[in-house]
């Protein structure tokens, strides 16, 4: 089980390898988010004298944390389908759950690369630290990863079922959530009728767990507690439909056609 992992692994490890324009993607989009939006906080940090800055630019390098994870999930059946290789990937001895443990691997391997390049860039140009979440940066990080990777399960999923013609979902899914989850500001700032749904999304709590950090130093306990307990219910829900998915699309012979509707 191990090598198959560790093969699978190898083998997205090598797209990159090959290609210097998705190793650029790695950091490009983010660090553009990061000056964008960095430049926009220190000129609100200005006017307001308050920790804007922090909480926006914590949110933007934990967001991408998140999108990265996701994207090495979801884009895997994806990329499977560019070159074709769908039916045999599935007809291999390759079990579902090795796919997607190597896939989670890559993930982490991303969103450690872009992480490192966004801290760097943050500190550099804003005086952003990330270490000043303390202990609470590893728990933020690790929990960011496991619902990226439920997410991207949930699009593996959509992918599989609805091929190519549902490639856009791969990045519209996350964005679809964006507004909700508390990224760049607290979810008091929402809606009373919204704050309620936000609830539900794991990261929101992540989020709230990092201004709460940056706030007052404390460990955010509860909330990471609770974004741990919904992912769980995700993943539980996730799996489910993705396991259900495979089943359907192979009984109908889906694995050999990439687009459908």
């Amino acid at each position: 089980m191990i090598s198959r992992i560790l093969a699978m692994v190898l083998r997205y490890m090598f797209i990159y390898k090959r290609s210097f324009i998705r190793i650029a993607e790695l950091i490009f989009f983010p660090l553009m988010d990061l000056l964008v939006w960095g430049f926009v906080t220190l000129y609100l940090e200005q006017v307001t004298q308050s920790k804007a800055v922090l909480f926006m630019l914590g949110g933007i390098v934990l967001w991408d944390i998140f999108f990265r994870a996701q994207q090495a999930v979801g884009m895997s059946v994806l990329q499977e389908m560019w070159v074709g290789n769908t039916l045999n990937l599935f007809v291999s001895p390759i079990r579902p759950y090795e796919l997607i443990a190597s896939t989670a691997i890559v993930g982490f391997i991303r969103a450690t690369i872009t992480a490192t390049g966004l801290g760097i860039c943050a500190y550099t140009l804003y005086a952003f630290n990330m270490t000043d979440l303390g202990v609470s940066l590893v728990p933020l990080f690790g929990l960011l990863l496991f619902f990226g990777w439920t997410v991207g399960l949930f699009t593996s999923a959509l992918i599989l079922r609805y091929g190519e013609a549902a490639e856009s979902l791969a990045w519209i899914v996350p964005f679809l959530i964006q507004p909700f989850v508390a990224v760049f500001y607290p979810v008091s700032a929402l809606p009373s009728y919204l704050q309620t749904f936000a609830q539900i999304f794991p990261c929101t709590h992540i989020f709230e767990g990092m201004r709460e950090v940056l706030r007052s130093g404390g460990v955010p306990w509860r909330e990471m507690g609770t974004s741990f307990g919904l992912t769980l219910v995700w993943l539980g829900f996730t799996g489910t439909f993705f396991a259900k998915t495979l089943v359907y699309v192979r009984s109908k012979g889906y694995l050999t056609t990439a687009s459908r509707g």
